[in-house]
């Protein structure tokens, strides 16, 4: 009688596999999808940042936008705006990989204006 009470244990471990595999292949998924999503929001502050610094020194428009849109991921929009001493450059893109999900990376850089040389100032302007 002592046979008839042996447990086996075999096939446990296939069966924890397979509940337990499907789960940590979409965690790795949702962890390497959020390195890119902090990859972009990274390259969406560094196109901001070079198209305030291009703004301030009065570039034109059109190369402002085509300086960020260098750095900012595929497919981003820049905005270009110029206020009375100050520039403003906002970069907006979707999402890498899942582009359906409802939000959207936006980073806004603002720059005081130079002066450009040879410009009279305000002081000699007036």
């Amino acid at each position: 009688m002592a046979g008839c009470e042996r447990r086996t244990d075999r096939g446990f471990v296939t069966a924890e596999s397979a509940l337990v595999l499907p789960v940590l292949v979409m965690v790795a998924t949702a962890l390497i999808w959020g390195l890119l999503v902090v990859a972009a929001q990274i390259q969406c502050v560094d196109a901001a940042r070079a198209g305030a610094r291009a703004a301030a020194r009065q570039d034109p428009p059109d190369a402002v936008v085509a300086l960020a849109r260098e750095t900012a991921p595929s497919g981003a929009t820049v905005t270009v705006s110029r206020e009375a001493e100050q520039v403003r450059v906002v970069v907006v893109a979707r999402p890498p990989v899942l582009r359906g999900l409802p939000f959207e990376l936006r980073e806004e850089a603002v720059a005081a204006v130079e002066e450009t040389a040879g410009a009279p100032t305000r002081a000699e302007g007036t």
